[in-house]
């Protein structure tokens, strides 16, 4: 039998078969040996294959190959890695310039791994009827770095409503999957668009300017049909850091599109753009046409195999 992955608890999967029913699932016990060194080697969006067991459980034996997926280091287990979630048309990033304060540098993280799967990622800015003058100048700033590099950016407010009807165009027909930090408001959209589930949420640490774990595993969930068209979110618990797993140094620069674009005039085909003579990339830098924390944020990438240095968090 055949189904998609639609829950990971970490230990079941929830997969609902081509028939409609919803069956728990266990990996075979091999399973683990084989593709990607992974923490878990089946990801929500999965389309599987499993043999159904007389406890009304079923194993999965096999997963059908992913046209992409969204993948980071695992936090416990430097050398594995964890992947969020597979087959995905779009991710929405969800950041906040404040309460909490969502770095540029995981920002840019985020993008470079959606980049390399050419997963296109939409960043949405929300808390934006909280923000004071200060905070609405940043904001400004910061939808301005990222829409001229070439991503979209929806400012929104979920106590408001503002931005919202844009928002939900853009989930029209497609799996996206709803990622950010921790308290950045996902449980909060989704309950928005599906109030029926009733997410818990969680005010943020006044002491830290942090979120709190809300969600503690990945979900698919569908929203109503409308015309016949069938869209779906992926909700994943709130990441703190996001350590980039299997990327080579000299691809770094790559997922970077700015980078990419200057690079190309550089006077070394291998350049790291760090130290060499005639880099086109850090003379962009110091022409502010290319952002000094874009740039920071690609110095940090390359450093990665380090994994001491990852432990401190990203």
């Amino acid at each position: 039998m055949k189904g998609l992955v639609i829950k990971n608890t970490g230990s079941w999967y929830t997969v609902r078969a081509d028939d409609g029913s919803i069956i728990d699932c266990k990996v075979k016990g091999n399973f683990r040996l084989k593709g990607i060194r992974s923490t878990s080697p089946v990801a929500i969006g999965d389309r599987v294959e499993f043999i159904p067991q007389p406890d009304n459980s079923a194993l999965i034996t096999d997963i059908d190959e992913r046209k992409n997926y969204i993948i980071r280091k695992s936090t416990n287990l430097s050398k594995q890695s964890h992947i969020l979630a597979a087959n995905l048309d779009q991710c929405f990033l969800f950041v906040t310039i404040s309460h909490p304060t969502t770095s540029t540098t995981f920002i840019d993280r985020f993008l470079a791994t959606a980049e390399a799967y050419s997963i296109p990622v939409t960043i949405i800015f929300n808390k934006i009827d909280i923000y004071d003058d200060a905070d609405k100048e940043y904001l400004d700033g910061m939808v301005n770095l990222y829409e001229t590099i070439g991503y979209k950016c929806l400012a929104v407010s979920l106590v408001t409503g503002d931005g919202m009807g844009e928002i939900r165009a853009e989930l029209r027909g497609k799996v996206t999957l709803l990622s950010g930090n921790s308290g950045v408001g996902k449980s909060t959209f989704i309950n928005y668009l599906l109030p029926n589930l009733n997410l818990k949420t969680c005010e943020i640490s006044d002491a830290y300017n942090t979120g709190k774990h809300t969600t503690t595993f990945s979900e698919m969930y569908e929203l109503d049909e409308l015309d016949g068209i069938h869209s779906y979110i992926i909700d994943t618990p709130g990441i703190k850091g996001f350590g980039t797993f299997n990327m080579e140094r000299e691809e770094v620069g790559h997922y970077f599109k700015e980078i990419f674009h200057f690079s190309k005039d550089c006077r070394f085909n291998n350049c790291t753009h760090t130290h060499e003579p005639g880099c086109a990339v850090r003379a962009a830098v110091e022409r502010h046409d290319i952002s000094e924390s874009r740039y920071n944020s690609y110095l940090s990438m390359l450093d990665d195999e380090n994994e001491e240095k990852y432990r401190s968090g990203y």
